[in-house]
């Protein structure tokens, strides 16, 4: 989940990114969100960062976080993760 504020949306290139992994990798257990933390409650820990938030949940539950926009780290987790 990319997790933004509204006023910097959501990261565009990381889209791009997660769209290559998804169709190298082939995965029905991959998917792709964006949540804007000013309009999820659950999110409120976020609000206030300038920085892009990455998420990554299994089955429910919370099991890696990114910060910032590094996209070999973005690349290993998500592959870690599957």
């Amino acid at each position: 989940v990319d997790v933004f504020q509204a006023w910097c949306g959501p990261c565009k290139p990381v889209v791009n990114l997660f769209q290559k992994i998804k169709n190298e990798v082939g995965s029905n257990l991959l998917h792709f969100a964006v949540a804007e933390v000013d309009s999820i409650d659950a999110l409120e820990k976020y609000r206030g960062q300038c920085e892009p938030v990455f998420l990554f949940y299994t089955g429910g539950e919370l099991v890696a976080v990114v910060r910032g926009v590094d996209a070999p780290l973005l690349q290993k987790t998500i592959l870690k993760q599957l």
